[in-house]
């Protein structure tokens, strides 16, 4: 599937892939994977050259912290389509292949290795990179790790064994399932927090306590009000750890779970708008109508708010609706956003996107430890958290994506029937 650019002149090269209509799509995952399949489930037939930077094929990464891991499940189940369905389809791929540029001028995408790739679209599905804690304060030492792709996963598995004590910087998603995994996995966990809580950014104080709870009962203890002074290495390795309340932690190992930045330096280098991420219209199109992003790279409109949506979800909505503009279409992409977080046996759902809220209301669920959590914005529904409670997850949703109220009483009611809602 891939030239031996070693073995033919720079203009052979060049001239094998200067196709009339080429889409190249930099990036092979969750996005830029939906797009290459929407296509040609739309039946466009335009060549399709994909960049990878990564060496494997493109690939589901939310089972990677979690059941891959665990050792429940092997990398082939996690990968979208065998090598083979490429060549089918007439997707050019290329693996471990770093992009160094995009020339507008001359429509090339210019690799690393000097070469270029002529382009008529160009689609960024670039995602996002953890952010890693600075040198200065002990990021560099061996045994501090991020997670987010399989290297991340495969370095994680070497090191997390029963009885070693992790710490995790950071009490999002992110880091809350890395503690999940971890305790599964017999390690003594310490989670520190620098917000008031957990969960400040996304999610209300009543989801965070409910979240809190279960990690408590399952041995994690969590430090919220709580930074990281400097890790503290001993032999270029982590083993200890200074915490702004004063406490000096023995660690094994650490997990860092502090967000990400998105991949929007190649169109920040080109010229095209950034602020955070790569500005895209309703359409996907950046300030270069033939330049396309899309995904955990992109920034769109939320109800006037420019966002980026970090989710696998998002990733997809968004690349099959950019996918249908290539083929010819129009319509703007509305997203609809919904996201979810398995920690232990529980599982969070989330409707909906909760920015902006200025009321909540929480009704206990039918099961014991269930939970939905409803989110306002000037009276509102915006969106919807719900804890091991699939029933309000449903509902919730589909209140939203048909623009209608609940009724206030009957949702405060937690023995009313939630199908009312939708009556």
């Amino acid at each position: 599937m891939e030239l031996d650019r070693a073995s033919c002149a720079d203009y052979e090269w060049q001239e094998a892939w200067t196709v009339a209509g080429r889409l190249v799509i930099v990036g092979a995952g969750q996005a830029g994977f939906a797009l290459a399949a929407k296509l040609r489930a739309l039946k466009d037939e335009r060549p399709i050259t994909m960049i990878g930077s990564e060496p494997c094929l493109p690939y589901q990464r939310p089972p990677l912290s979690k059941k891959y891991l665990l050792g429940e499940m092997e990398f082939d189940r996690l990968t979208f389509r065998p090598e083979s369905w490429y060549g089918e389809n007439d997707i050019d791929i290329r693996l471990s292949t770093p992009v160094e540029a995009i020339d507008r001028e001359n429509k090339l995408v210019r690799l690393f290795d000097g070469s270029a790739i002529p382009y008529d679209r160009l689609a960024l599905a670039t995602g996002a990179t953890p952010r890693r804690l600075p040198s200065a304060i002990g990021g560099d030492l061996a045994g501090v790790f991020t997670v987010r792709d399989k290297a991340d996963a495969d370095a994680l598995a070497d090191e997390m064994k029963a009885g070693r004590r992790l710490l995790i910087i950071g009490g999002g998603y992110i880091g809350l399932e890395a503690a999940a995994v971890a305790r599964k996995l017999g390690l003594e966990v310490t989670l520190i927090e620098m917000s008031d809580r957990i969960l400040a950014r996304v999610a209300a104080p009543e989801t965070a306590d409910a979240i809190r709870a279960v990690h408590a009962a399952e041995g994690v203890v969590i430090r919220e009000k709580t930074g990281l002074i400097k890790l503290i290495g001993l032999e270029g390795r982590v083993k200890g750890a200074e915490l702004s309340n004063g406490t000096v932690l023995d660690v094994d190992m650490v997990i860092v779970g502090i967000g990400v930045l998105p991949n929007d330096q190649l169109a920040s280098e080109a010229g095209i708008e950034t602020m955070n991420g790569i500005l895209v219209d309703s359409h996907g199109r950046s300030s270069d109508p033939d330049i396309f992003a899309m995904g955990d790279c992109a920034v769109q409109d939320w109800n006037g708010t420019r966002v980026r949506l970090e989710s696998v979800q998002n990733a997809v909505d968004q690349a099959e609706a950019v996918a249908a503009v290539l083929a010819g279409g129009d319509e703007p992409y509305r997203p609809k956003p919904w996201f979810w977080s398995d920690q232990y046996d529980v599982k969070l759902q989330i409707a909906g996107f909760n920015l902006g809220y200025d009321e909540t209301l929480s009704r206990p669920g039918a099961r014991e430890g269930s939970l939905s959590v409803w989110y306002f914005r000037q009276g509102m529904l915006v969106a919807v958290d719900a804890i091991n409670d699939a029933k309000a997850y449903v509902t919730g949703k589909k209140l939203l994506e048909t623009g209608r109220e609940p009724d206030r009483s009957l949702l405060a009611d937690p023995s009313a029937d939630l199908k009312q809602l939708l009556a």
